[in-house]
């Protein structure tokens, strides 16, 4: 039986969530997508720029959908877990550190460049995750989650008031250098603060050994095959992971896009946009902390569905936002929730796998996760494209949502809870 994880060794899984954030906050949500925008794409309309910004995602989702499965269960063989986490994140480092050197007209590099560092950044996460069954245990699982969430959140905070002295003066032509030199400082930041992660926690799976004449890779993709013959012990994962693949695409394109929808229907500045995502940060940690709690006490199902009501009157009260402070108060409920739907669904999702088996299954959820974070940014940036209203993108984005609870209903996650257990053998 492996050894109980350590406070100090549950803390240093957390301090990754604290390390990425700095990525996904300042880079996907916060900066990058307005410095891509309005010096990159310069000269572009808003809607084209809301198009290639959509094409950065997609595609970058694209990779990493089609390849975390049988990378997952080849970790889970080889006992390689921690490797491909290591391996993802410093690809993530480099190509963020990298985006220093995109210009204005930069559309190839400055594409490429994000590309690469989103596939670290999203790869990486499919091989965090896989740690938290084994270092939690069901009566914790939930809070433990929600402690990285939430750590997360304040990683995202600490990485914004770093680089707001650099950013605060916008996009004038002698800020531009200050501008570039903030995804050095992000990169900086995701190489520091993961180093924790890398050095405390543990790998416990126990290699196997491949059978006679195979790899590790020949026999990842064995399992794999095995595991789709079996699938329906884990039907109630596979009716989850509908459900997750909708209101997953409306949380992803939210905060793919709430910075442009942000400055091009309500007029934020730069410091405005980083200012209004710092305060969503501070909600999003406390939210996804408290809720932590709310999952281990009524279960990850009734807490992502409580979550999913309240997303549903954000996007209508987002519709119909006029002024700045209308959509600030929007913005902070929405925090409260986002880290809380993501935390309580990595929950459910961790129960839902036997634990030998933990970097193939959160394969299956990068799967889902990856393509509706495909499908939303495109149906995002198309709809704002054709109409050249970004109110109407907005408006779709409900859709997903409402479909996704419905379906979530479905789910019976006391059978899916015991098919983890009985499937550990697996």
């Amino acid at each position: 039986m492996a050894k109980k994880a350590s406070n100090l060794e549950i803390f240093s899984w957390c301090m990754y969530d604290f390390a990425n954030s700095s990525f996904t906050t300042v880079i996907v949500t916060a900066f990058y997508v307005l410095y891509f925008k309005e010096v990159v794409l310069k000269g572009y309309s808003p809607e084209e720029g809301d198009f290639f910004w959509a094409l950065n995602i997609s595609l970058s989702m694209l990779f990493v959908a089609l390849s975390s499965p049988i990378l997952g269960a080849i970790a889970d063989y080889s006992g390689a877990k921690k490797k491909f986490l290591r391996f993802y994140s410093l690809q993530c480092i480099l190509f963020t550190a990298l985006l220093f050197f995109v210009k204005e007209g930069d559309l190839l590099p400055g594409m490429l460049f994000f590309i690469l560092a989103n596939i670290g950044f999203e790869g990486g996460i499919v091989f965090y995750n896989a740690f938290l069954p084994e270092i939690a245990t069901p009566e914790n699982i939930g809070r433990i989650s929600g402690y990285g969430w939430a750590l997360g959140y304040l990683g995202g905070l600490v990485s914004l008031v770093m680089v707001l002295p650099l950013v605060k003066g916008g996009f004038t032509p002698e800020n531009l250098l200050n501008c570039r030199l903030s995804f050095v400082v992000i990169a900086l930041c995701f190489l520091v603060f993961s180093l924790p992660t890398f050095i405390f926690l543990k790998e416990r799976a126990v290699p196997r050994t491949p059978p006679a004449g195979q790899g590790y890779i020949r026999a990842g993709f064995s399992t794999l095959v095995g595991t789709f013959r079996e699938i329906k012990r884990y039907r109630e994962l596979l009716k989850f992971l509908l459900a997750f693949f909708l209101f997953n695409d409306a949380i992803a394109t939210t905060i793919a896009f709430s910075a442009a929808y942000a400055q091009d229907t309500l007029h934020f500045t730069v410091s405005e946009n980083i200012t209004l995502i710092i305060m969503i940060n501070i909600t999003a940690a406390i939210g996804a902390f408290l809720f932590g709690f709310v999952v281990d006490r009524i279960g990850a199902k009734r807490t992502i569905s409580i979550t999913l009501l309240i997303w549903i009157m954000v996007i209508i009260g987002a519709y119909f936002s006029e002024t700045k402070a209308s959509f600030w108060i929007i913005a902070n409920i929405a925090g409260t929730t986002i880290g809380a739907s993501q935390s309580a669904s990595r929950s459910l999702i961790g129960s839902f796998s036997p634990k030998e088996r933990s970097a193939e299954f959160f394969g299956f959820e990068a799967v889902c996760g990856k393509f509706s974070a495909i499908v939303g940014p495109l149906v995002f940036g198309t709809v704002s494209s054709w109409t050249g209203n970004q109110r109407y993108a907005v408006l779709s984005i409900g859709f997903f949502f409402t479909l996704g609870l419905i379906l979530l209903q479905r789910v019976n996650e006391k059978e899916g809870i015991e098919a983890a257990k009985t499937g550990n053998t697996g």
